[in-house]
């Protein structure tokens, strides 16, 4: 079990580290290297570190195999007991996925509020990580679903969440797979509605009012399993219940010959 919520103040987070908690920042941003950084942060490649290559029906960003993804973080300088803040400059769109795959692990990590520019406007920073050894965990089942998983979860009347833009879900446009649409039975909630247009997750109770029927026993999705990862916290931070990933997503599903694609404002038309 993680020891801190999935997402994190700036304020929080720098006086952690002026305590001397053992907090690595680690910054997803489009474009982040060495000349960017503040001191210590280290930049986080999603296709790298987050995912593996590309395949039909696993989708555009499979998970690492545990030995890998364990070897990526050692070399960051991530290890078991590290406290993982990370942010980027997508509204968490990037970030929520490292968060999210380290807390199903049971590692502290959370997205900091605010994205990069909360980053730069605390001044956060710390001492630069030293690469050192993360043990292998697998990932566990119970926080993924397959695309029959995800059949199953609907006819059965589970909650299916879509995290994609609203013109993605009604398969007006596809800009990144070859079919556009939604599964049918998922309902869209686009994960930057949890925010306010500054990128600060929205306050308690609005968040409340808008997540709080789901929890553990709901199913996210979206394009490829990223952003549903930062609507995944959302989830946990309003009700305390994290919902399971379909980690193929739309990518997968689409590229499965054989599956229903449904399409217009409606789960299921």
């Amino acid at each position: 079990m993680t020891s801190i919520g999935p997402f994190a103040d700036p304020t929080e987070v720098a006086a952690w580290i002026d305590a001397g908690r053992p907090v690595v920042l680690a910054d997803l941003s489009v474009g982040a290297d060495a000349e960017r950084l503040r001191p210590g942060v280290v930049a986080v490649d999603l296709e790298t570190v987050c995912a593996d290559p590309p395949e039909p029906v696993l989708g555009r960003h499979p998970l690492p195999s545990p030995e890998r993804f364990a070897a990526e973080l050692g070399a960051l300088g991530i290890g078991p007991d590290s406290i993982v803040i990370a942010y980027d400059d997508l509204r968490g769109l990037k970030a929520g996925r490292l968060v999210w795959m380290l807390r199903v692990l049971g590692r502290d990590a959370a997205l900091l509020d605010g994205g990069a520019a909360a980053a730069a406007a605390a001044g956060l920073a710390t001492d630069p990580p030293t690469p050192t050894t993360c043990p292998v965990v697998p990932w566990p089942a119970d926080e993924l679903v397959d695309a029959d998983a995800v059949v199953a979860h609907v006819a059965a009347g589970g909650r299916l969440l879509d995290a994609r833009a609203p013109e993605r879900y009604r398969g007006e446009t596809e800009p990144l797979d070859a079919v556009a649409g939604h599964i049918p039975g998922a309902e869209n909630q686009p994960f930057t509605d949890t925010m306010d247009t500054d990128g600060r997750l929205l306050d308690d109770a609005a968040l409340g009012a808008r997540l709080g029927a789901f929890g553990a026993d709901t199913v996210a999705s979206c394009g490829s399993g990223v952003s549903a990862c930062q609507l995944i916290l959302a989830v946990e931070r309003a009700t305390g219940g994290r919902p399971r990933l379909y980690v193929g997503s739309w990518s997968g599903w689409s590229t499965e010959p054989g599956r229903p694609i449904a399409t217009g404002p409606d789960p299921t038309p």
